[in-house]
């Protein structure tokens, strides 16, 4: 009796912490996007949103592009200069709808950053969630403080980058396979698509082993989920899909380089596109053996060769950019979860040294290597330490997490 007549103050507790927080997170951000004029990622989309929804022109013209342009140089771009062009599928306008009915920038910006800032705190949640982790007070506010301010986090969340969202719903739908709730995994999973690049190759993994285990909801509803989308955007564009996929193909020709054989290219014109190729070629050999032993298994295995799916795409040949990276959190938090549970309570001295190191160095490498100009631009370097650092952790836990403590970190079923 007396904790079912305390439970209605504690909800009323938790509502009021959480109406103050994001009320509190609002009005720094409004601070924040007055006095500093940015969020390009989210103003393509918010402006390419609007003109699909009050004129009916497609996001993926040069008059809109041109608008875009406009609001952030003051003027049509320049040569070098990005150009600021709508490159996700019309269907992404679903996420920004809500936020392109909002006229004013400014306004927009500040609701959009606090809903990517409670999309990081989410996905930090739901990653302790999915790992069962039981971290201690200090711990806990180390890693949430890390989830926030990290440099992966932080530059999605300045430029207006999606990819927070993507992230979320990535690791929610291997949160709803984990728990055998396909339907609203396949829906989470087709969702994501708005960057197709960051999904493309976990969803032929999904697909494989969905059908390896007779997973056929899973396919359906994720399958079904793209259609849909699909086809309401044909609905309002007949041609959309040809026309999205002409500003993808020349997406990289106006930003820096987006894999990591560009990245090698450009370090050494001599011989770098080789090693990259190399490289790709290597990667899908390692992601074909591991898809081909998962194929059959548990979920508890399925979750270690997502992360390893996921580490792998930012390196195999597809356009990305570290901005990208936060899709990372999960696989990350995974390995740091699995060696404090190898190696007992006295990793937790450890789990603090490795957040607090990344979250420092991470800043520091960015800081350090900034290429100088009118507008600084992070140095492609950036492209390699948090998938290096999630690729040697997933193998070095790789027979703990799969097969000594499945019951224990991540249940199988």
């Amino acid at each position: 009796m007396r904790s079912s007549s305390r439970s209605p103050v504690g909800i009323i507790f938790v509502i009021a912490v959480t109406v103050a927080v994001l009320v509190g997170l609002t009005w720094v951000n409004y601070f924040f996007s007055s006095n500093n004029p940015g969020g390009n990622d989210f103003l393509v989309h918010w402006v390419g949103t609007q003109e699909l929804i009050f004129t009916g022109r497609s996001p993926y013209t040069d008059t809109v592009a041109l608008r875009i342009q406009t609001i952030a140089y003051g003027r049509p771009a320049l040569e070098g200069e990005h150009e600021l062009r709508v490159a996700y599928p019309i269907y992404s306008s679903l996420i920004f709808l809500p936020f392109a009915l909002i006229r004013d920038y400014v306004w927009a910006r500040t609701i959009w950053m606090t809903a990517l800032e409670t999309g990081l705190l989410l996905l930090a949640t739901i990653s302790i969630i999915m790992t069962r982790w039981r971290p201690g007070l200090v711990v806990l506010f180390v890693y949430f403080l890390f989830s926030l301010t990290w440099y992966h986090a932080i530059r999605a969340l300045i430029n207006g980058n999606a990819v927070i969202l993507v992230g979320l719903l990535v690791t929610l739908s291997l949160w709803a396979i984990m728990q055998n709730k396909d339907e609203m995994a396949g829906v989470l999973l087709g969702l994501a698509t708005i960057k197709p690049q960051v999904v493309f190759i976990l969803w032929i993994f999904i697909t494989i082993w969905a059908v390896s285990t007779r997973r056929w909801k899973l396919l359906a509803w994720s399958y079904g989920t793209v259609i849909v989308l699909t086809m309401a955007g044909i609905a309002l564009i007949p041609d959309w899909i040809l026309q999205n996929i002409y500003e993808v193909t020349r997406y990289p020709g106006y930003n820096p380089p987006g894999t990591v054989t560009a990245v090698l290219y450009e370090w050494m014109p001599g011989i770098g596109r080789q090693l990259g190729w190399g490289l790709t070629i290597i990667l899908t050999i390692i992601l074909l053996i591991e898809w081909r032993q998962v194929a059959g298994k548990n979920t508890q295995w399925f979750i270690w060769t997502a992360c390893l799916t996921l580490v792998l795409t930012q390196w195999i040949g597809i356009q990305t950019d570290p901005g990208n990276f936060i899709v990372l959190f999960f696989p990350l938090v995974y390995v740091i979860v699995n060696l404090e549970r190898r190696w007992g309570k006295n990793a937790r001295l450890v789990t603090i040294i490795i957040l607090a190191g990344l979250g420092v160095g991470l800043w520091y490498l960015f800081l350090s290597t900034l290429v100088p100009g009118e507008q600084p631009l992070q140095h492609s370097i950036m492209f390699f330490p948090v998938p290096l650092i999630c690729l040697i952790g997933l193998y070095w836990i790789r027979w703990w997490a799969i097969r000594v403590q499945s019951s224990l970190s991540i249940g199988g079923v």
